[in-house]
């Protein structure tokens, strides 16, 4: 029985999975005119997804098959058009504008690892850049499945956060990939994280596609 993806989570799915050679194309406006009429009731939608934010904490959830269907219905849309409206207002954060790492510094070895559940994960080196660092995740497991199994399992990717001394620092994941023994993930955090390794500490979180939903499985190397 062949599976249905919605374009909308084949685009989640490409941005979490497809490795850090995927790099966001400019944007084009899809028409050459604007129905200037409008303008005031674009601007309401605009304030209407600010309010949705707030009042959420930027938490919503995700509307309930039937309420899906009563709208569509309501509004004269398909059911497929609101998924995909309210499944983009969940994934903001790909949008943000990305840092490119730019002027080599050097490699920092880092040599940190964590092992649980025949899993273990890794990060060897910090590559420095003057206005970013680079990190890569890896992750080996001793696996006994057959490929087909490999590939049928859940998907799960890992977010990256720092624990430091007073610095915000913005972590992209770039994206990942590799095979039932083997993966890896890389993440650009922003700005550059100290030469001193003592100084901070790298928080994974664990996620499931295409929703960003925690497992509740982290760990701090």
């Amino acid at each position: 029985m062949e599976h249905y993806l919605p374009d909308y989570v084949k685009i989640v799915l490409l941005f979490y999975l497809g490795g850090e050679n995927m790099k966001r194309m400019s944007f084009e406006p899809p028409t050459d005119h604007y129905d200037e009429q409008i303008e005031a009731i674009d601007e309401q939608i605009c304030n209407l997804i600010k309010q949705w934010k707030d009042l959420s904490n930027n938490n919503p959830g995700f509307p309930t098959k039937q309420l899906i269907t009563n709208w569509a219905k309501e509004y004269n849309f398909y059911e497929d058009f609101l998924n995909s409206v309210f499944a983009d207002f969940l994934n903001e954060e790909i949008y943000r504008p990305i840092v490119e790492p730019k002027g080599f510094l050097k490699n920092i070895p880092l040599l940190k690892s964590f092992e649980k559940d025949n899993k273990f994960y890794s990060v060897t080196f910090v590559r420095q850049f003057e206005n970013a660092s680079v990190v890569h995740l890896n992750i080996d497991r001793i696996s006994s499945d057959e490929m087909f199994e490999w590939h049928q399992r859940e998907h799960t990717y890992f977010e990256l956060s720092i624990v430091g001394e007073g610095t915000h620092y913005d972590c992209r994941n770039e994206g990942g990939g590799g095979s039932r023994g083997h993966e890896s993930f890389t993440f650009i955090v922003s700005p550059s994280l100290p030469d001193d390794i003592s100084k901070y500490k790298l928080v994974f979180k664990e996620y499931k596609v295409p929703f960003q939903k925690p497992t509740g499985y982290e760990f701090v190397i």
